[in-house]
């Protein structure tokens, strides 16, 4: 009874792979000193394909499905080892199985910036990042240039490797496109398909698909993102005289509104408009020292009350530091002496 035990753990009936999960990408089936019983039964589930190699050569690729692996089944092995009248005994060969399933959430990224010289802002220096997902889709191929002989293969061994193959790629992609980083930047979509062009080829010699590529972001360093920034910021505000108008104006509803304000001194809002036309002028002028300063037009008391009042409603609402309300407030004074 211990004989034929012993017997039929030397041969192999059953061949699967039931993946584990871990990230696996290639498996080879434990075979030690065993061979494969001549009819077992070879099962490859979806998303996997099975490859046999004997000595050293690829023979035989199978898709999913279920295999009586006999000579019928196994042609290449026959012709290998010329097995059409011997092929009765058992045989060895290594067996591998290959996940082909979608890897999906893998992150790409620069570990350091980019120089590129750009259109708008000269040399700059860019970083970008973001995920992709791939499949494995040529056995074969991944076998001889990646995985090899080893017993297990695994996604996290590869990560690397595919990371710097598409960074390489993003290097030579900004170069050559001539684009912009503005609009790299508002066109992260389009610039995803276009490094995915770019990187499919280099993903197909190691026998993968590349399935997809998103950029979820491209960006300077800190320091020259503050100078874009301050450059940004100017052109928006753009007039200055009209944007002081602006703010001035959209004040005095509010100033009007508080107590001891113009609303209990009895000032209209037209008194209020008057003086954002006054104070905008007058901000203008001071942004354009070639111009002539204008002269200053007469005021009332009640004028210079009521602009006072104005101003001190600007403090209150951070528009005007204290130190130019007392400057303002000493020259509105002296017009009355």
């Amino acid at each position: 009874m211990a004989l034929m035990d012993f017997i039929k753990k030397q041969f192999i009936d059953i061949l699967q792979w039931t993946e584990d999960g871990d990230g696996t990408l290639a498996w080879r089936f434990p075979m030690a000193e065993m061979e494969i019983q001549n009819g077992a039964s070879l099962t490859v589930r979806d998303s996997q394909v099975a490859m046999f190699v004997n000595e050293g050569t690829v023979a035989d690729v199978f898709a999913p499905g279920m295999y009586k692996l006999t000579t019928q089944t196994l042609p290449v092995l026959t012709y290998l080892k010329n097995w059409d009248k011997l092929f009765e005994s058992p045989f060895k060969s290594d067996v591998y199985f290959f996940s082909t399933r979608t890897q999906i959430d893998q992150k790409w990224g620069t570990p350091n910036p980019i120089t590129i010289r750009d259109k708008e802002f000269g040399i700059v220096r860019l970083r970008a990042f973001g995920i992709y997902s791939y499949h494995l889709t040529d056995p074969k191929t991944f076998y001889q240039k990646i995985s090899g002989t080893r017993d297990v293969y695994t996604r996290e061994e590869l990560e690397g490797q595919l990371r710097n193959t598409m960074v390489a790629g993003l290097t030579d992609l900004f170069g050559e496109s001539g684009v912009p980083f503005i609009d790299m930047a508002a066109n992260q979509d389009e610039f995803g398909k276009v490094m995915l062009a770019k990187a499919a080829p280099m993903f197909a010699e190691y026998g993968l698909a590349l399935d997809s590529l998103v950029v979820q972001n491209v960006s300077l360093p800190e320091e020259l993102q503050k100078i874009l920034d301050q450059k940004i910021g100017m052109n928006m505000i753009g007039d200055m005289q009209r944007y002081t108008q602006y703010q001035v104006a959209n004040s005095i509803p509010d100033a009007a509104k508080n107590e001891g304000g113009m609303a209990a001194m009895g000032v209209g809002l037209g008194a209020g408009v008057g003086f954002g036309q006054v104070m905008g002028q007058a901000m203008g002028a001071a942004l354009q020292p070639t111009a002539p300063a204008p002269a200053a037009a007469p005021m009332s008391a009640d004028e210079v009350v009521a602009t006072l009042e104005k101003l001190h409603g600007l403090v209150e609402k951070g528009i005007l530091s204290q130190a130019e309300f007392d400057a303002k407030k000493a020259e509105l004074l002296k017009k009355l002496s």
